[in-house]
C-alpha cells in the first residue's frame, strides 16, 4: 500500500505535513467503528472532538497517515489531527516548545541532552512519557546495476560508511556474496542531513554490531565524514534512486514505495532478508528499559538469532501523562488509545512495519489511560 503525505502545516516550517480529514480520505479499507460519533458502535474508537498538532519522525509517517484516516473516518469532522514530519529532532523541539500535543521520535528522550527535563517542564503539572508505538525495519537500499541480491555484514556496512571500503567489488563485500558478480563501481554513501532518529538507530546498530570498525558516535545527527546528506527519508530515497553506485538507509516503507532494492543483513547467524516475520523476531527481543510509566525500550541490534532482521527502530509518541490542556488531552488520549489498541496495531503489517509485542502493547495502553 502506498500512502502519500499532503501539504505543509500553516505555521510549522517542517517537511512531510499531513493534515487529513474524513471526507478527504482515499483509503478503501474499512474504518473502525466509533463508540460515539460515526455511524455504528464498537469499542475500537471512543471519539473526541477538537484539533491537535503533532510532528516529528518521518519513519512513522505512513502509519500515522493511515491511523488518522481511520480515526477521522470513524469520528467525522469534529476531530482534526495534524501531523507534520520534519524528523525526530524537530518533533522533540516542537513538543518541548509547546507547539504540539505529541511528538513522534525514533529515539526516546535523551537524558544526556536534557530532553526529559525540558519535556517535563513543558508538561508543567505532570511528566512526559515515551510511548513505543511503531516498530519498523531500516532497509539498507542500494543502486547497483546488474545486482539485485546483495548481502552485507555489519563490519562491511561500517567500513563503507566510514570510507574504508570505496568500491563495490571490494574483497570484503565479495566474501559475503559468493557467486555474485560485483562491478568496480565507486560507492556513494547517502545519509540523513537532518536530525533523525533513523540515523540514531542506524548508528546504534553499527556501534553495537561492528564496534571494531565504527569509531563514530551514535546520534540523531550524522557524525562520520564524507558521503552525501539528504533531508528526510524521501530525500535519501530519491538520492539513492538517482545515483548509480549509491547506498543509503531508509525505513522499509520508503524502500518499497520508491521501488528501491535493499540488502540482506548477516549479523553472524546467516543472511536475513527483510520480511515482516524477520522484523517480528527482532522486535520480540526488545525489553522495557524506562522507569515508571516511561516505556523506552532496549533493542538488541547485535542479535545473531537466525531469521531475525537486526536493523530496526521503534517510533515513540512522546506526550504529557498530565499537563496538556483539557481539549488537547482528551483528543490525544482518544487517538493514542486507538493506535495502541490491537485493532490499531493490526494496521502496521500491511504498511511495512511490525506490531508491538502484546505485553508491551498492553503496557502502552495502560499508560495512555492515565493521560489527563
Amino acid at each position: 500500500m502506498k500512502l502519500t503525505r499532503h501539504g505543509r502545516l500553516s505555521g510549522v516550517a517542517i517537511l512531510g505535513a499531513i493534515a487529513l480529514t474524513a471526507c478527504g480520505s482515499d483509503n478503501n479499507s474499512s474504518a473502525p467503528a466509533a463508540s460515539n460519533g460515526g455511524n455504528s458502535t464498537s469499542p475500537a474508537i471512543s471519539c473526541a472532538s477538537g484539533t491537535i498538532q503533532s510532528s516529528g519522525s518521518t519513519a512513522q509517517a505512513n502509519a500515522i497517515s493511515e491511523w488518522i484516516k481511520q480515526y477521522q473516518t470513524a469520528c467525522g469532522s469534529s476531530a482534526t489531527i495534524n501531523y507534520a514530519g520534519g524528523g525526530s529532532g524537530q518533533g522533540v523541539t516542537d513538543f518541548v516548545n509547546g507547539q504540539t500535543a505529541f511528538a513522534g521520535s525514533d529515539s526516546p528522550l535523551n537524558p544526556d541532552k536534557g530532553e526529559p527535563a525540558k519535556a517535563d517542564a513543558r508538561c508543567k503539572t505532570g511528566k512526559a512519557v515515551d510511548l513505543p508505538m511503531v516498530p519498523g525495519p531500516i532497509a539498507v537500499v542500494f543502486n547497483l546495476s546488474g545486482v539485485s541480491d546483495l548481502t552485507l555484514t555489519p563490519s562491511v556496512l561500517a567500513q563503507i560508511y566510514s570510507g574504508k571500503i570505496t568500491k563495490w567489488n571490494d574483497p570484503a563485500i565479495a566474501a559475503a556474496n559468493t557467486g555474485v558478480t560485483l562491478p568496480a563501481t565507486a560507492i556513494s554513501t547517502v545519509h540523513r542531513s537532518d536530525s533523525s532518529g533513523t540515523t540514531n538507530n542506524f548508528t546504534k546498530y553499527l556501534t553495537a554490531a561492528a564496534a571494531s570498525d565504527w569509531a563514530f558516535a551514535s546520534d540523531k545527527q550524522w557524525k562520520a565524514p564524507g558521503g552525501q546528506g539528504a533531508k528526510g527519508s524521501d530525500g535519501v530515497s530519491a538520492t539513492v534512486k538517482s545515483t548509480p553506485g549509491a547506498i543509503g538507509y531508509v525505513e522499509y516503507s520508503y524502500a518499497t514505495n520508491n521501488a528501491l532494492t535493499y540488502a540482506k543483513i548477516d549479523n553472524g547467524g546467516g543472511a536475513v532478508a527483510l520480511t515482516p516475520d524477520a522484523v517480528a523476531k527482532a522486535v520480540a527481543a526488545a525489553t522495557v528499559s524506562g522507569t515508571g510509566d516511561d516505556l523506552s525500550l532496549k533493542l538488541d541490534y547485535a542479535t545473531k538469532t537466525p531469521g531475525a532482521y537486526p536493523i530496526i527502530l521503534v517510533t515513540y509518541e512522546i506526550t504529557c501523562e498530565q499537563g496538556l490542556n483539557a481539549d488537547q488531552a482528551k483528543l490525544t488520549k482518544s487517538f493514542l488509545t486507538y493506535v495502541a489498541s490491537a485493532q490499531g496495531q493490526s494496521q502496521l503489517t500491511t504498511l511495512g512495519y511490525a506490531p508491538l509485542p502484546t505485553d508491551i502493547q498492553q503496557k502502552v495502553s495502560a499508560v495512555i489511560a492515565k493521560i489527563s
